[in-house]
């Protein structure tokens, strides 16, 4: 409840204080203005409806509107994740979309060297993708070319694993050289 000596809920000066931190916060959780200025609308319509229960001693007011655009934003994630009720009412159905098999196993190939470390990438990139040679590439780096053939092979075993069945014959596009 409302005690003695705590400052009443002005929502004018809550807003001009907090209002564009919490759409910063909105925003950058849920992508989209539009949604992101509906929570804090909604955020301050609640504070203000139950500013009879605010107190120090619960916490600022600058956290209880967080604390209810966070829960708005967790809201409209979760509703976005749901599938639709009714399968059949989804406006904007298009037909299926027919896969590039290069464009698909580009994305496979991107996926599975993100999973590599930087290190793995930049020597498989450099002598795979770009031609370069150990030697040369010892010298632009300042790594031996022993630690180099190293991290070829336990970058292209680990690209193997991420890649799993997904590749035909990997062994021709990632040989090591």
């Amino acid at each position: 409840m409302h005690q003695e000596g705590d400052p009443v809920f002005d929502v004018r000066e809550a807003f001009a204080e907090h209002g564009g931190a919490l759409f910063a916060y909105a925003v950058n959780a849920l992508g989209d203005r539009a949604e992101a200025e509906d929570c804090v609308q909604e955020a301050f319509i609640r504070a203000w409806r139950s500013r009879e229960w605010f107190s120090r001693s619960r916490g600022s007011i600058r956290t209880g509107l967080f604390a209810i655009v966070r829960d708005l934003v967790t809201d409209s994630l979760r509703a976005r994740a749901r599938p639709p009720a009714d399968p059949e009412k989804i406006e904007g159905a298009s037909d299926p979309v027919t896969e590039d098999p290069l464009a698909v196993e580009r994305l496979v190939l991107y996926e599975s060297l993100a999973t590599l470390t930087s290190e793995h990438r930049q020597v498989i990139a450099a002598v795979q993708l770009d031609g370069v040679g150990y030697q040369e590439l010892s010298e632009r780096t300042g790594v031996p070319v022993a630690t180099l053939r190293t991290r070829m092979y336990y970058g292209l075993k680990s690209l193997r694993t991420a890649l799993g069945g997904h590749t035909h014959d990997e062994r021709n596009v990632f040989a090591a050289g």
